[in-house]
């Protein structure tokens, strides 16, 4: 008797491939490197991709929460090194490796997000700000760092050695870890709040991980928006952060950073000393000069005989009295003839013969306007008149007056039998009122006639 085969659906299949790929041990951890392929960013989904190399290619999926916590932005070309999970996706049956962690290869992950932000930032012109400039007597000095660490002990000590009347204000933050990045924020925000002449900020050495929160793109920002003068402390001389390049200056220390804002007291002191001697000997120097050119004034004969300073002036002035009293006599013998010759021309002219002749043309025009207004308004009359006549004539009320009416559904006028449904309610306009009818037959007229 012939055995009979049992077959398989794809699901089936497909669930059993699964099936295996989930015990295997060795696919449940697999650690890869390879070329990020068709990669194409989702934003707030989770990222699919491809990882390949020279001879293979395997699909790739990072879930949203995973790629939350990645520190750098994946390119398309990166080689990078990865860990997760081989199965198989039920849907099209293929394999793919579902990534729980990723870093670039060759290179940390924390560092390709340093040089990634710096780019990106470099290029929307955060770095090349103009820088303010600091404060040369400050008052009142925001410190944002740790309250037990070294670095607020070395800046009091700083300060109070050089410039003692200076204020410090301590603004405590955590500067290390995963909530640091959002306290820093904070903590710039409160100082801005403040009346405060500059802010240093900063934080002692360590590897890029404990330095990592003067990284955060939130602080960055936070920093270059601050309207106060920053100086930024954080980690050693050869540690450089991005809030090295928002600030306006940077220190190598804390102290170097205590010691770029506030002056030395006694120097400053000592160079007031200096400029106040220069100045009274400059102000000595200047007061001799003038007593010099007070005395060598003091003997010239303009002072010793002040009345030949005005010599001149007295004869210049009877020079122009004398012009002025020619001029004054030649205008008035000019207005005096023509004044005469005005006169003679009026006597010659009577003005009360032109005021009889203008009166004579004024009664004239008068009447004439009064004649031409009353044949004008007579022809415009006639032409209402006729203009009514011819308006009554069209008025669909007139038509009414003779017997005919229209009917009216939903406020339109009805103009064809099929507007109208039998048993439909409709109002006919006539010329003294209204009838409410009902439609209980239609009646088309034939076309065809």
């Amino acid at each position: 008797m012939k055995q009979e085969r049992q077959y398989l659906t794809v699901s089936e299949l497909t669930g059993y491939l699964k099936r295996k790929f989930d015990a295997d041990p060795y696919l449940g951890r697999v650690y890869l490197t390879g070329e990020i392929s068709n990669y194409r960013f989702r934003p707030n989904a989770h990222q699919y991709f491809s990882l390949k190399d020279e001879q293979a290619k395997i699909n790739a999926i990072m879930f949203r929460s995973a790629f939350a916590k990645l520190k750098f932005k994946p390119e398309e070309g990166m080689k990078v090194i990865l860990v997760g999970r081989v199965s198989i996706y039920p849907a099209s049956g293929s394999y793919q490796i579902y990534v729980e962690q990723m870093e670039p290869a060759g290179i940390g992950a924390l560092y390709q997000a340093y040089e990634q932000l710096k780019k990106k930032l470099a290029a929307e012109g955060l770095f090349s700000q103009p820088k303010k400039k600091l404060p040369h007597f400050p008052k009142k000095i925001a410190v944002i760092t740790s309250r037990s660490g070294a670095v607020i002990k070395d800046i009091m000590t700083t300060v109070r050695r050089r410039y003692p009347i200076a204020k410090l204000y301590l603004f405590p933050a955590q500067v290390q870890g995963q909530e640091a990045a959002g306290d820093l924020v904070a903590r710039i925000q409160q100082v801005e709040q403040g009346n405060f002449d500059v802010l240093i900020i900063g934080r002692g050495g360590g590897s890029i991980e404990d330095l990592w929160p003067f990284n955060e793109e939130r602080v960055v920002r936070a920093l270059a928006a601050c309207k106060l003068p920053v100086i930024s402390s954080v980690g050693h001389e050869t540690d450089t952060t991005l809030t090295d390049y928002v600030a306006d200056m940077r220190a190598a220390t804390p102290t170097a950073a205590a010691e770029l804002a506030v002056p030395v007291l006694s120097d400053e002191l000592l160079k007031i000393k200096q400029q106040q001697l220069r100045l009274v000997q400059a102000f000595r120097g200047l007061l001799h000069t003038k007593q010099q050119r007070l005395a060598s004034l003091s003997q010239a004969a303009i002072f010793l005989q002040p009345g030949r300073l005005y010599e001149g002036y007295f004869q210049r002035i009877d020079l122009l009295n004398q012009r002025l009293q020619q001029q004054a006599d030649h205008i008035l013998v000019t207005k005096e003839r023509k004044l005469t010759t005005l006169k003679q021309h009026l006597f010659n002219v009577s003005p009360l013969e032109q005021l009889h002749l203008k009166q004579r043309q004024l009664i004239f025009l008068q009447k004439n306007l009064q004649k031409n207004g009353q044949n004008y308004l007579k022809l415009r009359q006639q032409q209402t008149g006729q203009l009514i006549a011819q308006l009554n004539a069209l008025s669909p009320l007139k038509i009414l007056t003779r017997g005919y009416g229209y009917v009216v559904i939903a406020n339109q006028v009805v103009k064809s039998v099929t507007e109208v449904k039998l048993n439909q309610n409709f109002d006919l306009h006539l010329k003294d009122g209204t009838i409410i009818a009902k439609a209980i037959k239609i009646k088309e007229q034939n076309k065809n006639g």
